[in-house]
C-alpha cells in the first residue's frame, strides 16, 4: 500500500485510520461528503503533506473516479449506519451503502485498482442460531435494511474479486467504540445523563447482549491482514473476517460501567421487550478465531473501550451540538 484512498475519511473509523496510515508514512487521499463526518477529526491530517482531502459523494461516479486516480488501495468505510431509523427512509441504505459500493468498485475498475477493504457488519448474520457466530454461518432472514444493504455490498465485492481479479478484504464489525465515536448507545446514554442525571431511558429491557471493539483495535486488525495479503491466496480472491472481542456484555452492564465512572445512580426507565427497535438483534457475539489465527488480538476489553469512549465524550461535548444539526 503506497497511496491509499479512504471513503468516509472524516468519519469515526475513517479518521482514525487516516491518522494511523499517515503515522506509518503512507500517502492518503481522503474522500467524504461530510453528511456525518466531522472536519475537526481531520484537522491534524490536513497539516500533513501526504494527505489530500477531496470533498465528494459516492453517488457521483465521475468525481469519485477522478479522485481515486493514482491510488493503489481502497478502504471503503463510508456508509449510512442509521440502523434504528432505517424504516423511515428505506432508500437511504440502498443508495448510500449498496449503490455507493457499486460506484466505488466501478471507480476502482476504471483506475485499475485491485485492492479493497470493506467495512461490513455483524448484523448480516441476522438473529443467528449459532453463537458465537463464525464467518461461514448460514445466512438467516435479514432483519434490517442496513444489514441487507451491507450484504449486497459484500456480494458485489466478492463478484468483482472473482470476475475482475480484485483482492478483497471484508470486515464484519461488531459495534465500534473509542475516540471520535458519535453514534450508538454510549453516545446516547451519556447525552441523556448530561441532560438529566437522575434518570435514563433504555430501549428494550436492558438484557440485550452485545459485543463491542475499541476503534484502535479495529484499525490494527484491518491493517494487519491487509499487510499479510491473505486474500491473494484465497480461492475467489476475497477473505472475510469477523472483528470483535471474545466477550459480550448486557446493555445493563454498559450502563453500569458508565454510571460507575460518572458516580451516578439514575432511575432506569425501560421501554420493554427484548429489542430496542425493529432490526435490533438481542444477541450479537461473533466468533473471531479466524482473525486471531493471523496473530491479531484486541488490546482493550469492552469495559476499557467504554471507559475510553466516555473519557473522549467528556472532553469533546461539542459533538452533541454538531450531531444535532445533521
Amino acid at each position: 500500500m503506497d497511496k491509499i484512498f479512504i471513503t468516509g475519511a472524516a468519519g469515526f473509523i475513517g479518521s482514525n485510520l487516516v491518522d494511523r496510515l499517515l503515522a506509518n508514512g503512507k500517502t492518503v487521499v481522503g474522500w467524504d461528503n461530510f453528511s456525518t463526518g466531522q472536519r475537526k477529526f481531520i484537522e491534524g491530517a490536513l497539516t500533513n503533506g501526504r494527505f489530500t482531502l477531496v470533498e465528494g459523494d459516492n453517488l457521483d461516479l465521475p468525481a469519485l473516479t477522478k479522485a481515486m486516480a493514482s491510488c493503489d488501495t481502497v478502504f471503503h468505510l463510508a456508509a449510512n449506519a442509521d440502523v434504528r431509523f432505517g424504516l423511515e427512509h428505506p432508500s437511504k441504505d440502498l443508495q448510500q451503502n449498496t449503490v455507493a459500493t457499486f460506484n466505488v468498485l466501478e471507480a476502482m475498475r476504471a483506475n485499475e485498482i485491485k485492492r479493497i477493504a470493506f467495512s461490513s457488519t455483524g448484523s448480516v448474520y441476522g438473529e443467528a442460531a449459532l453463537i458465537p457466530t463464525p464467518e461461514d454461518a448460514p445466512f438467516p432472514i435479514q432483519t434490517s435494511l442496513y444489514a441487507a444493504s451491507k450484504i449486497s455490498g459484500e456480494g458485489m465485492i466478492s463478484s468483482y474479486c472473482e470476475g475482475f481479479k480484485f483482492e478483497g478484504y471484508i470486515f464484519r464489525f461488531v459495534s465500534i467504540l473509542g475516540e471520535r465515536y458519535t453514534h450508538g448507545h454510549v453516545f446516547d446514554f451519556y447525552k441523556q445523563l448530561l441532560e438529566h442525571p437522575d434518570r435514563l431511558k433504555v430501549l428494550g429491557d436492558g438484557s440485550q447482549r452485545k459485543s463491542y471493539l475499541y476503534v484502535q483495535d479495529c484499525v490494527n486488525a484491518m491493517l494487519h491482514v491487509m499487510e499479510l495479503g491473505t486474500a491473494k491466496a484465497a480461492r475467489h480472491g476475497v477473505e472475510i473476517y469477523n472483528l470483535g472481542t471474545a466477550e459480550y456484555v448486557q446493555v445493563n452492564n454498559s450502563i453500569g460501567y458508565l454510571c460507575g465512572v460518572l458516580g451516578l445512580q439514575p432511575k432506569l426507565e425501560y421501554s420493554g421487550g427484548s429489542r430496542g427497535w425493529v432490526g435490533d438483534n438481542p444477541f450479537i457475539f461473533l466468533e473471531t478465531k479466524k482473525i486471531r489465527s493471523t496473530g491479531w488480538k484486541p488490546e482493550l476489553t469492552i469495559e476499557q473501550g467504554i471507559h475510553r469512549t466516555l473519557e473522549w465524550l467528556q472532553q469533546n461535548q461539542w459533538v452533541y451540538e454538531t450531531r444535532s444539526h445533521k
